[in-house]
């Protein structure tokens, strides 16, 4: 499954749906708000980072993408490949101190 093209086909159509954790998180990030305009540049532009395939009750995924003003974002979201829809589970900036090129996390 392309677990990247499934989301961003949601995205497309409207057919996402953020958790309240996620809208907690995008208004209290500590490098500035996260607009949902910018959650969905950074997912049109994003790359796979990392497959949870075993998460219940859907398959999520971490997708690393940045928006037009080339802010990182990290975007955790479950894909309901059934009926067609991702869920936002949570939105963060990454911090450079704690990510190597926004891909890898740091082991120190």
């Amino acid at each position: 499954m392309d677990w990247l093209t499934l989301v961003q086909e949601c995205f497309n159509a409207g057919r996402v749906y953020y958790t309240r954790h996620a809208r907690f998180e995008m208004e209290a990030e500590e490098f500035g708000r996260i607009y949902e305009e910018e959650v969905h540049q950074a997912i049109l532009a994003g790359e796979l980072i990392r497959e949870y395939g075993d998460d219940t009750p859907y398959p999520s995924v971490l997708l690393l993408g940045k928006t037009r003003q080339d802010r990182p974002l990290h975007i955790v979201c479950a894909c309901d490949a059934e009926d067609n829809r991702a869920f936002v589970i949570t939105v963060y900036q990454p911090d450079p101190v704690k990510w190597i090129d926004f891909r890898i996390r740091r082991t120190t």
